[in-house]
């Protein structure tokens, strides 16, 4: 018998006794974990773990976020930059953008210095923001193949921990969990970036002025 047939043959013991008509809603789990690591103010707790990873924090309030932007992209010499389709128009500076109606290339993607994109949310003990395809966060590819993505996630869009992000979560969507910049190592532990993403990550916080 060769493993797989042995795993299977395990799999089919174990769920002898389990109704034909039973299905994962009809048995409680409990959920009585621990959900949340998260300790004091969530905003600032992600701003401290993004940056951990590597990324730049920028704070704004929404009245200044288009200069925030501006200043942002003049930064990294940024000046072909893709906005996926959603973004809100009064949030960005006045330019030329590059538009994924219809959907660039991945060469062209390749060509471009970077992309600005919202966020579906974001993790203050991982210090990870997560893309579901939403309004103005693009397909995939719009913010995996230019070498820089700047990232715009609001306050209340942070979350203590990944219980509650799966919670507000659609997993039927496609999902992208970012922690900081794409960065691989070797066998050897030797750091590379920009090798599955982009080399370089931003992230906006805006907060709304007290």
């Amino acid at each position: 018998m060769s493993t797989r047939q042995q795993i299977l043959a395990r799999i089919r013991a174990a769920l002898a006794d389990v109704p034909d008509d039973e299905r994962p809603e009809s048995v409680p789990v409990p959920r009585d974990y621990l959900r949340s690591h998260a300790e004091g103010d969530v905003v600032e707790l992600f701003a401290e773990r993004v940056a951990d990873y590597r990324a730049t924090v920028i704070r704004s309030t929404p009245q200044a976020l288009p200069d925030t932007i501006r200043r942002a992209l003049t930064a990294r010499g940024a000046v072909r930059v893709a906005v996926p389709p959603g973004f809100p128009a009064d949030q960005l500076p006045s330019g030329s953008w590059a538009h994924d109606e219809p959907p660039l290339s991945v060469a062209e993607l390749d060509q471009l210095d970077g992309t600005i994109s919202t966020a579906a949310l974001g993790i203050a003990v991982t210090g990870t923001i997560v893309l579901d395809t939403g309004p103005g966060q693009g397909r995939r590819a719009m913010t995996l193949v230019p070498d820089y993505h700047l990232c715009v996630v609001t306050a209340d869009q942070i979350v203590p921990d990944v219980p509650d992000a799966l919670a507000r979560l659609d997993p039927a969507r496609p999902l992208t969990f970012i922690s900081g910049p794409s960065a691989t190592s070797d066998i050897e532990l030797n750091r590379v970036e920009g090798v599955h993403g982009p080399r370089t990550l931003d992230v906006i916080i805006v907060t709304a002025p007290s």
